[in-house]
């Protein structure tokens, strides 16, 4: 059989593979109710995992995410006796102008995006320690369940968290699939010259690409504070490299221009599964970075174009 042929399944192969085994060894991890549970769970880090496809998928990488999710939690946090739900338009707001400045930076002051992300999520931490003081910060119970609690209720024994994921899911896919900027996308992942030499304005898509990144990393961030009813410049911390080996392992690769959102999703499946097997074999959470960092290295060299890569002479 072609390798190159079945490549494109290897994540939903491996997923359905990693789910069986740690069924067969926890057969408790196969119950509805503890995989919806544990689904629910991951929500946050899936939105900030989604968000980021968009800048991996022109050939890019958005390093800020995690520290714009800890700014958010602190926006949210001091300004909602304030400004009650409308805090979620000013979060999502302040995610899309940092990543729009990213996208900026990088494309039009030819910056590498890692190199203007990493410098961003610096200045949201800064943001994000100056508004708190320094210190975790806590939301008023009462404001935060009558202005959003209905985003952790259930109905019908299904979580709200999971009905925001597939709405979030949606979207993304019908802005990749369905849209001028999606193709657009696709185009200058594929090869941003092709797509320069045929009338796109690339700055522009890229810039947004960015953007949406940025505004899907404060939706995580919202969550986060909602969910732990606070806010704190660290909360999120020790997301981005799961939401990075979320989005490769799903098999959109750093070269950009193959994989998407729906990748996304099974590569963020992986991920839970891979962390639930880590719990029930007791393994710490410092070892645990240690294990998702070799699984990032095996998702690169496996996923990535190298034919992106060859030096011409």
């Amino acid at each position: 059989m072609n390798l190159e042929r079945i490549k494109p399944h290897f994540p939903w192969l491996t997923l359905l593979a990693l789910a069986l085994l740690v069924g067969i060894a926890n057969p408790s991890f196969l119950v509805p109710s503890s995989l919806l549970s544990l689904v629910a769970d991951i929500v946050p880090l899936f939105i900030m995992a989604l968000g980021m496809t968009f800048a991996i998928y022109i050939g890019g990488i958005d390093l800020s995410v995690q520290q714009l999710a800890n700014m958010v939690t602190v926006i949210a946090t001091v300004y909602l006796a304030q400004f009650g739900a409308s805090v979620a338009v000013i979060c999502i707001l302040a995610g899309l102008l940092f990543g729009a400045v990213s996208g900026y930076v990088t494309n039009r002051l030819y910056v590498p995006s890692f190199v203007s992300t990493l410098a961003m999520g610096f200045i949201a931490l800064s943001v994000a320690k100056y508004l708190s003081g320094q210190r975790a910060l806590y939301m008023d119970a009462t404001l935060r369940d009558a202005n959003f609690g209905w985003m952790f209720g259930n109905t019908a024994g299904v979580p709200h968290e999971l009905v925001i994921a597939v709405f979030l899911l949606a979207l993304a896919w019908f802005l990749q699939k369905k849209t001028t900027f999606g193709r657009a996308l696709k185009a200058i992942g594929s090869g941003e010259p092709a797509a320069v030499a045929s009338g796109l304005n690339v700055v522009r898509v890229k810039v947004l690409a960015f953007a949406v990144s940025g505004a899907f990393a404060a939706i995580a961030g919202l969550m986060f504070s909602v969910k732990l009813s606070g806010g704190d410049a660290n909360l999120a911390n020790g997301f981005l490299l799961l939401a990075i080996v979320a989005v490769l392992v799903g098999g959109t690769p750093l070269t950009g221009g193959v994989g998407g959102v729906i990748n996304t999703a099974v590569g963020t499946l992986i991920v839970m599964v891979i962390r639930a097997a880590m719990v029930y074999v007791e393994i710490s959470a410092t070892q645990q970075q240690m294990i998702f960092g070799v699984v990032l290295i095996i998702a690169i060299a496996l996923t990535i174009d190298r034919s992106k890569m060859q030096i011409v002479k």
